[in-house]
């Protein structure tokens, strides 16, 4: 808040905007909102609050109330629509009435509406795409007011849920005063001096589990946003497996197993490689794939192997035929 007020201070001749999200991209309540917009309002700035996950605030909180101008509603993950997956992304963005004139109108649009009727559309349907709204509205017709307060309520109980079993193995990067976190938290594995986070990442395959968002908002974390829709039996499964993990980057960074030649440095393991007639590693073929008894249960096995992480997305190589096969 100190560094915000300085700076609000030293360019208040020309601060147009601040850009906030709420519940913060570290996965806290940002306690001080309401100060931060005031702030921003006495230099004659305008606030935009993203809210980029909104399922640690249905039900609980009006975003009105925290004081910013324009607020951005995704509808991935709180109402529905998935993230990522090809699109589209949608969302309401709501607006103070000092800057509704300046929202886009639409040729096409009904003076029903409430649309000015011009040509500053920004989108060809004026009110969002109608392949994807439906979704959200029946979701939020069948929740109903009590079921989406319940909701947000078991989001944020769960990333607390993973927070609070994973703390004495993991440190968690950001909490609120309390101690507890909002709809995700952030294992911190920065500390670890030969296993690096997307060796954990591509273990976490074999245990059957797509691994958490890695390295955003900081490099070198996992940032675990469980949602509301995860059982404790699903969550229990994915605390176990971290947990497994850990011991086996204590045998690795103790030097207990060589740092080259180990499952988090070879995962993930496909169901060639473990049954090939050919098994040269120190590691046993059942801790490759069976790291734990229930994975056995309901094994998923990856579909690829390790390859070259970034280099070949950042080194393209042709697999189309060779230029003289198209001579004539």
């Amino acid at each position: 808040m100190a560094d915000l007020r300085a700076k609000a201070e030293l360019h208040a001749a020309n601060l147009a905007a601040l850009m906030i999200t709420y519940p913060s991209t570290h996965g806290v309540f940002e306690e001080a909102i309401q100060d931060i917009c005031k702030l921003i309002h006495d230099r004659g700035g305008q606030v935009y609050m993203d809210g980029a996950n909104f399922n640690a605030l249905v039900g609980l909180c009006r975003p009105g109330d925290f004081g910013p101008d324009v607020c951005h509603l995704n509808l991935h993950k709180t109402f529905c629509i998935p993230h990522g997956g090809g699109g589209p992304g949608v969302g309401p963005i709501g607006v103070r009435e000092h800057l509704k004139p300046y929202l886009p109108g639409h040729n096409g649009a009904d003076p029903l509406l409430g649309l000015r009727h011009d040509s500053s559309a920004v989108a060809s349907a004026p009110l969002g795409s109608a392949s994807i709204l439906p979704i959200s509205w029946a979701y939020i017709a069948m929740m109903g007011r009590e079921g989406l307060k319940r909701s947000t309520q078991m989001a944020i109980l769960n990333a607390n849920y993973i927070a609070s079993r994973l703390k004495e193995h993991y440190p968690i990067l950001y909490t609120g005063k309390n101690g507890r976190v909002a709809h995700e938290c952030i294992l911190d594995l920065r500390a670890m001096k030969t296993v690096l986070v997307e060796d954990v990442a591509k273990r976490l395959m074999d245990y059957g589990f797509h691994a958490p968002t890695m390295s955003w908002p900081v490099v070198g974390t996992l940032m675990v946003e469980p949602t509301e829709s995860e059982s404790k039996e699903e969550l229990d499964r994915f605390c176990d497996a971290m947990i497994a993990i850990k011991s086996e980057i204590n045998d690795v960074e103790s030097g207990k197993v060589d740092k080259d030649m180990n499952p988090l440095k070879h995962a993930p393991h496909t169901v060639n490689v473990v049954t090939a007639t050919e098994w040269n590693r120190s590691y046993s073929r059942e801790t490759a794939a069976f790291p734990l008894p229930w994975v056995r249960e309901r094994k998923f096995w990856p579909a690829v192997g390790r390859v070259n992480n970034a280099h070949g997305d950042r080194n393209l190589v042709c697999s189309c035929a060779p230029l003289e096969s198209y001579q004539s």
